[in-house]
């Protein structure tokens, strides 16, 4: 168990935490959720032990082990693959130093082959004899080949190192797991992998992550940072968010009776409680739910962008065709015989292991790179808005208020355009007040990707193109966005990591390959689950091609 006791923590005049006061229990996966600088890192590194509160302490059960998942991706360059895994049970990695030293001596004493009998008891009860391929099997599940176990940290790349040091923080069933956004960089096979992990870990798992179809699967409670406060709430994230929701909806209802209130309450957990997999981890969601009682539902504080486009008419039946494309990049082929075309009603997620290969597509059927050959043809009647994977290129004025800023971008059919107007989108993206007289310079990643969209709402457009549009966002942004792109009329042509993104809004799925494309009608789970495409997928891709 974990407990936070009075936690307070400050930055000069900004208070982080307040007396935060919270348990964590074996059994239960707790996903840490709250705005983007709201402190949920911090408080993952103050329950490491790696910052020390102001005030307050963080106590963990006597004899459990805690494992970090490791931000800094050079601490290991010096290491082996296979090495860098077994040092995560630090313990272990020790005992074994301390007995192989022993070994190494060529004056071996009597007292020496008394400890080093001690030394092999301990290193064997801690399983240190299969440690070595416990490891190997954890890097082969986390897709680190085994002829990379014995090369340096710091020769392999970089989408391999996140996975070995995943591996490192799940070596050897630690008592406290500790994981910061655990599936940047992975592929949608190895995130499922680690959910079905996480989903039969039995110990105490504490998670930050941006991903909800991730935080839906292995979470049986939620921490909810807001307001220098934390806490607790039974279920995941869709729980949280729906009844928090509902409950919004049921103290502003003054005209509904109480008793049809809760009615709908228990309806609702009910509901969700029933919806578990065959897991551990959703078992014990299932079980945590039943036990819920209805007051212990809040409604959230949180403010969620108001996400809404307009067409200013109606797409018409000519909207893309693309034709043969190909491009390379110094050598490096990233597509080719690229052919396919835009229907009415499509909303096109797309696809590939090549992260290169999807932006620079996106770049060419916007018209910012040139495709090497083949053509490509927009219809008369779209109105596109694209959102960029990088939008350095819009804030380079760094001297412009945020107003000066959208005044720029205000499309030729809007005429009367007030200080009002201006302010109605900025406001829909939560910059209200002052903040509208923030200067382009001190932006996060986050707020340009916001005023990003604010552009976008502005040109009324009928068909959106979206490279990566929940990167820098928090949950509350994505949420928003999402629900936005499924109520959206028009045409959406996107790619993204967000497994619920792309699930909930693509009807069709196109991925590109090195090969050409597979182009599938139907939605991304079941494009994952279709066998034909399965075969296809492995046979365009081969050998040698990074997940």
């Amino acid at each position: 168990m974990i407990s936070v006791k009075n936690v307070t923590l400050s930055f000069g005049k900004r208070v982080l935490f307040d007396e935060v006061n919270l348990n964590f229990l074996k059994g239960n996966c707790y996903g840490v959720i709250g705005a983007n600088g709201a402190g949920k890192s911090t408080f993952l590194k103050i329950l490491s032990g790696e910052i020390e509160p102001n005030k307050g302490t963080v106590e963990i059960t006597a004899g459990e082990r805690m494992s970090v998942l490791k931000q800094n991706h050079f601490e290991f360059d010096e290491v082996t693959v296979l090495n860098t895994v077994l040092m995560g049970n630090k313990k272990l990695w020790e005992v074994g130093k301390e007995r192989d030293a022993i070994y190494a001596k060529e004056d071996f004493t009597e007292a020496d082959g008394m400890r080093a009998g001690e030394l092999e008891a301990e290193y064997g009860e801690m399983g240190g004899y299969t440690a070595e391929s416990d490891a190997g099997v954890l890097l082969g599940d986390l897709g680190v080949k085994e002829e990379m176990h014995q090369i340096l940290m710091k020769d392999i790349s970089g989408s391999l190192k996140v996975r070995v040091l995943l591996a490192q923080a799940l070596f050897g069933n630690p008592d406290i797991l500790l994981l910061d956004e655990p599936t940047n960089d992975l592929d949608v096979e190895t995130i499922g992998w680690l959910e079905n992990f996480l989903g039969d870990y039995e110990n105490i798992v504490i998670v930050v992550s941006h991903d909800r179809h991730f935080l839906d699967a292995v979470c049986t409670h939620v921490a909810d940072v807001d307001r220098s406060k934390i806490q607790i709430f039974t279920g995941n994230y869709s729980f949280w968010y729906e009844s928090s929701q509902l409950m919004a909806r049921q103290l502003s209802d003054k005209n509904k009776k109480m008793e049809e209130k809760r009615k709908d309450l228990l309806d609702f957990i009910a509901r969700f409680s029933a919806n578990a997999s065959k897991s551990k981890q959703a078992t014990s969601r299932k079980k945590a739910l039943e036990k819920l009682v209805v007051e212990d539902i809040q409604p959230s504080n949180r403010k969620y962008p108001g996400i809404i486009f307009k067409q200013l008419r109606e797409v018409g039946n000519q909207i893309l065709n693309v034709e043969k494309l190909e491009k390379s990049n110094e050598g490096r082929k990233l597509f080719t015989d690229i052919s396919f075309s835009v229907n009415k009603g499509d909303k096109i997620a797309f696809l590939s292991r090549d992260h290169m290969a999807l932006t620079t597509f996106f770049e060419v059927i916007n018209g910012e790179v040139d495709a090497d050959s083949g053509k490509l043809e927009w219809g008369t009647t779209v109105t596109k808005a694209y959102l960029p994977n990088d939008n350095a290129q819009f804030f380079e004025d760094k001297t412009l208020h945020l107003m000066d800023w959208l005044r720029q971008y205000v499309p030729p059919h809007v005429t009367d355009v007030d200080e009002p107007f201006l302010r109605g989108f900025l406001g829909k993206m939560l910059f209200s007040g002052d903040d509208i007289m923030k200067k382009t310079a001190v932006l996060s990643g986050g707020e340009k990707v916001r005023c990003m969209v604010s552009r976008m709402m502005l040109q009324d457009p009928n068909v959106l193109v979206l490279d990566e549009p929940t990167n820098h966002l928090d949950l509350e942004s994505i949420q928003a966005f999402n629900e936005s792109m499924i109520n959206f009329k028009g045409v959406v042509l996107f790619t993204t990591h967000d497994h619920t993104f792309m699930q909930s809004v693509a009807n069709r799925i196109i991925e590109i390959t090195p090969k050409g494309v597979i182009d599938r009608l139907m939605t991304f789970d079941e494009y994952l689950a279709d066998d034909r495409v399965k075969a296809l997928r492995e046979e365009y891709y081969g050998e040698g091609v990074p997940a």
